[in-house]
C-alpha cells in the first residue's frame, strides 16, 4: 500500500532545453547548491548537476517541482539514482 501511495505522489521528471540558454525542469525535489557556474539538484530520477556560465535560477516551486533557469548551459550530468524507500526496504527485498 505504501508503495502505491509514493508512486501517486511522485512527479514526472522532464527536461526542456531551448538554445542552450533556457532550461525548464519538472520533478525537482530540491536545490542542493548553486552558483553562477553550477547548480546541483535532487530530482525524481536522482542527482542532476548543471554546468555553465552566468547560471541564474528564475523560479523554483517546491510544491509542483518545476524549476526554470537561464544562462549559458554547457552540460547536464546525472548522478546515482536514489533507491526507493529507506534502509529496511532495501534490506528486505
Amino acid at each position: 500500500m505504501q508503495r502505491e501511495e509514493s508512486a501517486a505522489v511522485r512527479k514526472k521528471h522532464g527536461v526542456i532545453l531551448e538554445d542552450r540558454k533556457n532550461l525548464t525542469l519538472t520533478g525537482v525535489k530540491d536545490v542542493s547548491g548553486f552558483d553562477e557556474q553550477k547548480i546541483a539538484l535532487n530530482t525524481e530520477l536522482g542527482e542532476l548537476l548543471i554546468k555553465g556560465e552566468g547560471l541564474h535560477i528564475n523560479d523554483f516551486s517546491n510544491e509542483t517541482g518545476e524549476l526554470t533557469l537561464n544562462g549559458e548551459i554547457s552540460s547536464l550530468v546525472y548522478g546515482q539514482k536514489q533507491p526507493e524507500g529507506g534502509f529496511f526496504s532495501r534490506l528486505f527485498r
